[in-house]
């Protein structure tokens, strides 16, 4: 898609509705884990989720799809890109605030414009997005703490497991440019839902047992919102995006949503963050500002532009 520099009210109004969602999935997901276990939480994300966006298929008739090399290609998707990163997630927000684990997740931007220079041709590291992707490293850093990256206590842990989930969603966002282009969006969203769902729900099984159906009122909205309205209508939405502002636009959102997690975290659970989370956030912004570039041009434009004084 080519990219588009100018973005439409419309699409802003879209962005903002987005980062709002998936801003209030973290405390949505962190409540949920109050009474579930993290593989638990994942299964009541991906099955709903799946069964609503097939809905959703079925309803405007698109294209099934057919054959083995079909199925493969959503199986891996649903790992890279729902089983494995909600995984680790999940458990790390078990030990760190949800504010905290929007600001890293911030950095699946910066990991996937590295891993894409790696895989296409089209997509190579130029300088700028150098400069990009390493102010994104030291803001994670900085998020992190530089004194923990040296030790291991859960907290750290729990931090290398999100970093662990936004490298997985950088491979799954090559794997699904490779692979799943040739599908509708919303079939292929579907079909990876249903790869996740197939893939962790055995596993669910097997290490916590039966996911528990007697759940409190408040476990049940969390479950509805985060696997309803942040995963299933959240990628319809998503697309919509796409398809009125580019793909390049989309990175905004991942500026948009650790302000609406820190936020609601605070509000809600009483969560504070150290300040160097937040400088981590700054260096990362700015890392995902050089990479996308346009802001640059912008402010070169406009300097262009103005009269020369004597």
């Amino acid at each position: 898609m080519t990219p588009q520099t100018h973005i439409p009210a419309r699409a802003w109004a879209a962005l903002l509705l987005l980062a709002f969602i998936w801003g209030g999935s973290f405390l949505a997901i962190r409540t949920a884990l109050d009474e579930i276990a993290p593989l638990a939480s994942v299964l009541y994300r991906v099955a709903p989720a799946a069964a609503a966006l097939w809905f959703y298929v079925l309803l405007r008739r698109l294209p099934m799809p057919r054959g083995r090399g079909a199925w493969g290609a959503f199986l891996l998707m649903g790992l890279l890109n729902n089983a494995i990163p909600f995984s680790l997630m999940a458990w790390g927000q078990l030990h760190i605030t949800t504010g905290l684990t929007s600001i890293l997740n911030a950095g699946t931007a910066v990991w996937g414009v590295l891993f894409a220079s790696l895989v296409f041709a089209d997509e190579r590291l130029t300088g700028r997005k150098a400069v990009g992707v390493a102010l994104g490293f030291a803001g994670v850093a900085t998020a992190i703490g530089w004194g923990a990256l040296l030790s291991f206590d859960i907290r750290s842990l729990a931090q290398l497991a999100v970093i662990g989930g936004t490298l997985s969603y950088a491979v799954a966002g090559a794997w699904g440019r490779a692979r799943l282009r040739v599908f509708p969006p919303e079939v292929a969203a579907a079909g990876m839902l249903t790869g996740a769902t197939l893939l962790i729900a055995p596993l669910t099984f097997a290490l916590e047992g039966p996911p528990p159906l007697d759940l409190a009122p408040r476990t049940l909205a969390a479950i509805a919102y985060y696997a309803i309205v942040a995963t299933a209508c959240a990628y319809l939405l998503y697309y919509r995006i796409l398809a009125i502002a580019g793909s390049g636009n989309l990175m905004l959102v991942t500026l948009m949503i650790p302000p609406v997690a820190i936020t609601l975290g605070a509000l809600v659970r009483g969560e504070e963050l150290h300040p160097s989370a937040l400088a981590g956030f700054a260096l990362l912004a700015l890392g995902l500002v050089v990479i996308d570039g346009r802001p640059l041009r912008a402010m070169r434009e406009a300097f262009d532009a103005t009269p020369s004084r004597r």
